[in-house]
């Protein structure tokens, strides 16, 4: 069997993405190591969830220019809750920025945010089959 373990996410700085990260979106911090060369290994994910984040703080001028754009502005990242309404309101009270008011599609209860670099991620609950 095989998996996607991590995904990086190029950042600004660290501590402002575990923060963001932690505190807006609830993610639970897995480890931050430092690397000894400046760097630091920072992994986050969504409690319980499978599947992480690898905050990645930008080295260069080509990094810090895709900060907030990987995805060329398209929904790039998808959080699965089974409480839409519980984490939308949870979200907005930590001041996370919606792009949308939140829509009932086929596939279930859906509405676009922006991390803080402005990256858009959906906050989806799966329609349930019966």
């Amino acid at each position: 069997m095989t998996h996607i373990a991590l995904v990086t996410l190029v950042v600004r700085d660290y501590d402002e993405a575990i923060a963001f990260y932690t505190g807006s979106l609830g993610f639970e911090l897995i480890e931050d190591t430092d690397r000894g060369d400046g760097s630091r290994w920072v992994v986050v994910r969504p409690h319980g969830g499978a599947g992480a984040l690898l905050l990645a703080r930008a080295a260069d001028d080509a990094q810090r220019a895709s900060v907030g754009a990987q995805t060329g502005g398209r929904v790039g990242f998808f959080l699965h809750t089974d409480d839409f309404a519980r984490d939308r309101a949870r979200m907005v009270a930590a001041g996370v920025r919606f792009l949308e008011e939140p829509r009932h599609e086929p596939y279930g209860a859906v509405a676009v945010f922006e991390d803080l670099y402005g990256n858009r991620w959906d906050l989806l609950q799966p329609a349930t089959t019966a």
